[in-house]
């Protein structure tokens, strides 16, 4: 349009669709084809099949780009993209008239590694989980029934309205406390860590959730910052993380006690459905009631056996009275025949002595018999009755050899019935045996 106002000189006035063409049409005709690399972000595949995602630039820098790639380009992919990773597009600069936005329109996408931001994530993640942050030993049971939760999360988050929606669904008894911090940013990773401080120090709580809805790994970085996962390692009560969608993974997941896919799979982890707890207690409750019927019946049944034996007590002093009538016979019997029993036993014991004595004597004249036997014979009166003679010399020495004599000495022989003296003639000693 030209304007052509009285006294201007005249000039070119756009309408909004007219000046987008233009740049469009610029754009094309500058940048119909070219290749770019950087950072996938926020990748997304629509129903359509069409994919749309940013890429940010690779060396860390704060450009960004709107990408879309078309279901006939992305059906030639060999790969699945995800966020973080590095890659080269081929395309065109196009102008997407609606939002007159610029858009990078991608003809072909190939892999070019892993992007700086996702290789500082393997990098960190590597590292804590070799100091044994991750260990499956040092993670805790989640309490079964708890009876207040704690949520850290922002308090304008829709992840918030997700977890009080199901807590309230699954389980109205439960008493909810939220502790309030930022979820992106510079600043997350410092309210995250005071918040989830606040929460152990203040002891409230049976069970904490760390929750925060999807989005790209840039924005859920705070929950991949080493400060955010030693405090969640370190929490003093169990955690359920449950940050991002299905297919978002953090640092913090790994930390945590549990990990839950979604906010609101953390609230249902948090807490079972009270419809199946009240299920359970009516279980028991029957139970109880049923095994409490079971022992009043047996307590009933032990208090009619009793009373059946307390409404017949003669037939129980009829039995201690025969019973003691028995102790009484029992006990008159007893010296009777104590007394008969020690005669028997004397009786016996006499007649064992009688003849221990006599059996002694007899030994004893048999022995004293042998005795005199054998000092009868060694009698030296009777060697002399068989015609020996006894020889002494004249001082009473017994003469023994021929060698103690000599002619003229006189010797004295005693005999069997009297004693004699002579006088030695001749000495002759006899021959030698041979």
């Amino acid at each position: 349009m030209i304007d052509n106002a009285v006294g201007a000189a005249p000039r070119l006035v756009w309408t909004v669709a007219g000046l987008i063409q233009a740049v469009a049409d610029a754009l094309a005709a500058r940048f119909s084809a070219c290749t770019v690399r950087g950072e996938l972000s926020s990748f997304m595949r629509a129903a359509s099949g069409h994919c749309y995602f940013s890429l940010k630039d690779a060396e860390g820098g704060a450009a960004l780009i709107r990408c879309a790639m078309f279901r006939r380009a992305a059906l030639q992919l060999s790969f699945a993209p995800r966020d973080g990773q590095l890659v080269e597009l081929r395309g065109r600069l196009a102008v997407y008239e609606p939002r007159g936005e610029l858009q990078f329109v991608v003809e072909a996408m190939r892999p070019a590694g892993a992007g700086a931001l996702y290789e500082q994530f393997l990098q960190l993640k590597a590292r804590l989980e070799s100091e044994g942050l991750f260990d499956a030993a040092r993670k805790r049971p989640i309490p079964l029934y708890p009876r207040a939760v704690g949520v850290i999360t922002s308090l304008g988050a829709a992840a918030l309205h997700d977890v009080l929606t199901a807590l309230q669904r699954r389980a109205p008894n439960v008493h909810v406390v939220v502790y309030p911090s930022l979820v992106q940013g510079t600043d997350a990773p410092a309210a995250l860590v005071a918040a989830l401080a606040l929460a152990g120090q203040r002891a409230e709580v049976d069970t904490l959730l760390l929750c925060r809805g999807g989005g790209s790994l840039e924005d859920l970085w705070a929950f991949n910052d080493e400060r955010v996962v030693r405090a969640v390692a370190a929490s003093s009560l169990p955690l359920i993380c449950g940050v991002g969608h299905e297919t978002d993974v953090s640092l913090a997941d790994f930390a945590a006690d549990l990990r839950a896919p979604t906010p609101t799979a953390a609230a249902e982890l948090a807490a079972p459905p009270t419809r199946d707890s009240l299920q359970t207690l009516a279980v028991l409750q029957a139970r109880m009631a049923r095994r409490t019927r079971q022992v009043l019946d047996q307590q009933a049944q032990r208090l009619d056996s009793a009373m059946l034996r307390l409404s017949r007590p003669m037939n129980l002093v009829r039995r201690h009275a025969q019973t003691l009538a028995l102790l009484e016979q029992r006990l008159n019997a007893a010296p009777r025949h104590a007394l008969l029993d020690a005669r028997r036993r004397l009786t016996q014991a006499a007649a064992r002595l009688s003849h221990a004595q006599g059996s002694q004597r007899s030994m004893n004249a048999h022995r004293l018999a042998a005795l005199a036997a054998r000092l009868d014979a060694l009698n030296p009166q009777r060697v002399l009755a068989r015609g020996f003679a006894w020889l002494s010399d004249t001082s009473g020495t017994p003469v023994q050899s021929v060698a103690a004599l000599h002619a003229g000495d006189t010797v004295h022989a005693t005999l069997a019935d009297g004693r004699i003296s002579a006088q030695v003639t001749r000495v002759e000693a006899a021959p030698p045996e041979a």
